[in-house]
């Protein structure tokens, strides 16, 4: 259960001092110190008391600026995007439904492209009917009162059966093109058993996209990848071959979806994923064979890694564009949650550029990333449940 993103005892995440072969390393603290002190890493929001265990910061574009925060145990709450703002309200309680714990738990959430006008949101959590399973469901805001959802209007979507704790996934985002997007893992345990990742007869190990602009049933979009088979691969699958995709964004700018990908003993991974893309689990961790003598031919490659002598558990983040730190313009900004480091990588035609350190989060437990409704970034730290952003250093 090594090197996963949510892990409560860093302990677990053990570091191991070895180099990937054949991949890129990210700049370390002495490599490149003047990046590092560009920036300056502050609470967003001093005021406010802590959220236990934020896992997931988004907002809807419906011209209200604010702020929405689920919490693992299956809390979401709202609040006034205001740096002096000390009030936050629930917006929805699922903890009863929610099974929680380790790498369990409400995992994503994403707002309707059209929020504004039919007020639905989407959540992943995991729960128990008896067995373990994740839930893709779709709620809806409260006709009375916009920082209250509907509790009674749950709309479960997907179900798909998880046969060990950890490697859940769980990141929900819409695209440019206005599908859901989902992250799932490889089902768990230890150098994926189930070799789920490989096998497009599972939803597991993959990157889901499904259309869900109408109310009911989802439905698959034209050209997923398998869409239409008739040899029971799954039609929702987008991309195959993840391990543990912990966040993946879209760059709003250019469409270009980027993930993490959370590894086994070696090595963690970013990926720019597109459509039909194999990303190789359990054949390849990183750029190397995690299978004796495996076959790297049609498997797409990560386009950034690092080795568990950096950090040991990947966080993914976004493409900055956020106007208050310009310097970081295009940018893809991620960090390691065990380690604590935040990098900054840049990118030209789908190849890797430099990777500066631009901060670090004390104590690790960076769980996430986020973004407002004006592009504005924010980091999550997991175990103090303190909201953070970067500032330009004086």
């Amino acid at each position: 259960m090594k090197n996963t993103a949510i892990l409560l005892l860093a302990a677990l995440c053990i570091l191991i001092s070895c180099k990937s072969n054949n991949t890129p390393q990210p700049d370390d603290e002495n490599a490149n110190p003047p990046a590092l002190g560009k920036y300056s890493i502050v609470q967003a929001f001093p005021n406010m008391a802590a959220i236990t265990n934020p896992i997931e910061l988004t907002a809807p574009n419906d011209g209200t600026n604010r702020i929405f925060v689920a919490s693992v145990k299956g809390t979401i709450n709202v609040f006034a995007n205001d740096a002096t703002t000390s009030a936050k309200n629930v917006f929805l309680d699922i903890i009863s439904k929610v099974a929680s714990g380790g790498e369990l738990g409400l995992l994503g959430l994403a707002f309707s492209p059209d929020y504004k006008t039919n007020g639905y949101f989407y959540v992943n959590y995991t729960r128990r009917n008896p067995s373990l399973e994740t839930v893709i469901a779709r709620y809806k805001v409260s006709a009375g009162n916009p920082n209250q959802a509907d509790p009674a209007s749950e709309e479960i979507l997907i179900t798909f059966a998880q046969p060990f704790e950890n490697h859940n996934g769980g990141k929900l985002a819409f695209g440019n093109d206005g599908f859901l997007y989902i992250a799932t893992g490889d089902g768990g345990s230890g150098g994926d058993p189930n070799k789920n990742g490989q096998n497009n007869k599972t939803l597991l190990g993959k990157i889901l996209r499904i259309d869900v602009s109408a109310a009911g049933a989802y439905k698959i979009p034209a050209d997923n990848p398998f869409k239409g088979n008739t040899t029971g691969l799954r039609e929702e699958i987008y991309a195959y071959g993840m391990r543990n995709p912990w966040r993946f964004s879209f760059d709003r700018t250019t469409g270009m979806l980027w993930a993490a990908d959370v590894g086994q003993d070696k090595t963690e991974e970013i990926d720019i994923i597109e459509k039909g893309g194999n990303y190789g689990w359990n054949p390849m961790e990183g750029g190397d064979c995690y299978v004796s003598g495996c076959d790297k031919t049609g498997l797409t490659l990560p386009i950034y890694s690092y080795s568990h002598s950096i950090g040991s558990s990947i966080t993914g983040g976004y493409v900055s564009r956020d106007k208050n730190l310009p310097g970081l313009n295009g940018r893809y900004i991620y960090g390691d949650y065990v380690s604590g480091s935040i990098w900054a990588l840049s990118n030209a035609n789908k190849t890797a550029g430099q990777n500066d350190l631009i901060g670090k989060v004390s104590g690790g437990t960076l769980s996430s990333f986020g973004e407002d409704s004006n592009n504005n970034l924010y980091i999550l730290n997991y175990s103090e449940g303190k909201i953070y952003k970067f500032v330009v250093a004086p």
